[in-house]
Order: C-alpha cells, then sequence, then structure tokens
C-alpha cells in the first residue's frame, strides 16, 4: 500500500501557507489539503495505458 504524503509541496495552500515548512519531522498540518491538481504516478501510469 502507497502511504499519502502529506507534505507542504503537495498542499493546495502552499502558496497562501504562512507555516510553509515550519513544522518539524512527524508533524502533521492541521491545514493540509491534498492538491488535486498534482497527480499521483499510479493515477499517470493508468491514464496513458487508455
Amino acid at each position: 500500500m502507497t502511504e499519502n504524503k502529506v507534505l507542504c509541496v503537495v498542499c493546495a495552500w502552499k502558496a497562501t501557507c504562512q507555516k510553509q515548512f515550519s513544522l518539524k519531522a512527524g508533524q502533521k498540518c492541521a491545514e493540509f489539503v491534498r492538491d488535486v491538481s498534482i497527480k499521483e504516478e499510479k493515477e499517470e501510469k493508468s491514464k496513458k495505458e487508455k
């Protein structure tokens, strides 16, 4: 199973975030929302196969 990564670089709020990159390792951002415009590799591969 692949785990969804909660990282600033894949957050929808990254352009306006005041906390960006200020969290310590292992901390989870309460405001994190995955940016749907960034596709996962698995999604991209399945679209190419169709």
